[in-house]
């Protein structure tokens, strides 16, 4: 125990970088990261293009947008301290590179899930509230949420410059986060309300999604009852509103499970601080969240979702129309000669008007 103590406390001061560690790693998650976020970008402008943002859209953009920033307020930092073998508290004599990177990750990990948590809530209330969000809800609001996001984000993130919380050195030398083992009382506080922090939002954003994919069910459920009784153009209208809805819901949630996936051990280590050997795993987990994103939007990006929704709709009607309408008016249909049918089907409908059933 002494001995991860003393390693700890020489990995907090060192100024130079482990030996044995190489910039491979780094270089690949940063060529990754912004790859996939100037791909997701290109993608979201030709689709601004095309059709109107929609407030959802507006969402998607800045949590691209964030990511973008998140990667290159940290990644070329790891890479330079590599080259130089300096530590990024060897880097600059006032421990400001040190800083400057413990606040990008704790800042940007906020803001990503807060903007997911929004994502989250503006699909609950288009499906769950459809009146409110016509009425009061615009891309507008959008806007006006992302700046409260990053506004409320950067003044809980800077606390630890003024004593509330306390930023310090990972090994090898090429990371910098809040203490996850404090001693002092207000470090722990900030380290509880920043899991709390994450806890919540993840929390809220599974219970939105829960809430989309039942409204979604009440929508195709009602869509499928009223199918006979609305006109085939309206109801085509109405297939495709649904497939949206479906798009946006796969996207969500695979961008909710890749965040959850890539919290919950920093989570864990705030609150229990299970990895006192391996302080830099939950590091490692989050940092790879802004990688993952794009390429979840590149991947997941229509035709896809469009694609296995029409998919999934053909497998629930299992029956051609035609069986289902003989089981129930078996006298319309009659047998044909064989020679008369075109297609080679020896099937022919009678419906007693003139000259509409080959008579």
């Amino acid at each position: 125990m002494a001995s991860d103590l003393k390693n700890v406390s020489y990995c907090q001061e060192r100024l130079d970088v482990s030996e044995g560690e190489t910039p491979t790693t780094s270089a690949i998650m940063f060529s990754a990261g912004v790859l996939g976020n100037v791909v997701a970008i290109i993608l979201l402008e030709i689709r601004r293009r095309k059709q109107a943002a929609s407030l959802f859209q507006v969402l998607v953009t800045s949590l691209v947008i964030t990511d973008l920033l998140g990667t290159f307020s940290v990644s070329p930092l790891v890479l330079t301290a590599y080259l130089r073998n300096q530590s990024l508290l060897g880097m600059s004599e006032n421990r400001f590179v040190c800083g400057h990177f413990a606040y990008a990750m704790t800042f940007f990990s906020l803001v990503t899930l807060a903007i997911l948590l929004s994502m989250a809530v503006e699909r609950w209330l288009s499906l769950g509230h459809p009146y409110f969000y016509e009425k009061r809800l615009s891309k507008r609001c959008g806007y006006i949420t992302i700046a409260l996001i990053y506004l409320l984000c950067a003044l809980f993130c800077v606390t630890p410059f003024f004593g509330f919380g306390k930023y310090i050195q990972y090994c090898p030398g090429t990371w910098c986060f809040i203490d996850m083992n404090p001693s002092v009382t207000k470090h722990k506080v900030f380290n509880i309300i920043y899991a709390t922090c994450l806890l919540v939002m993840i929390v809220c954003t599974v219970l939105c999604n829960v809430s989309v994919i039942y409204h979604l069910s009440l929508m195709y459920r009602r869509r499928k009852a009223h199918r006979s009784s609305i006109k085939r153009q309206k109801g085509h209208k109405r297939h495709r509103s649904i497939a949206k809805e479906v798009e946006h819901l796969v996207l969500l949630g695979f961008m909710t499970i890749a965040f959850v996936i890539c919290s919950l051990p920093l989570v864990i280590q705030l609150y229990f601080r299970i990895f006192k050997k391996y302080d830099v795993i939950p590091l490692l987990f989050v940092s790879v969240n802004p990688i993952i994103d794009p390429w979840v939007f590149i991947i997941l990006s229509p035709p896809v979702p469009r694609l296995l929704w029409d998919k999934m709709c053909k497998t629930i009607k299992s029956k051609p129309t035609q069986e289902k309408v003989r089981s129930i008016h078996p006298v319309l249909y009659q047998k044909s000669p064989p020679g008369d049918s075109e297609g080679g089907s020896s099937l022919k409908v009678y419906t007693g008007i003139p000259g509409t059933d080959g008579s």
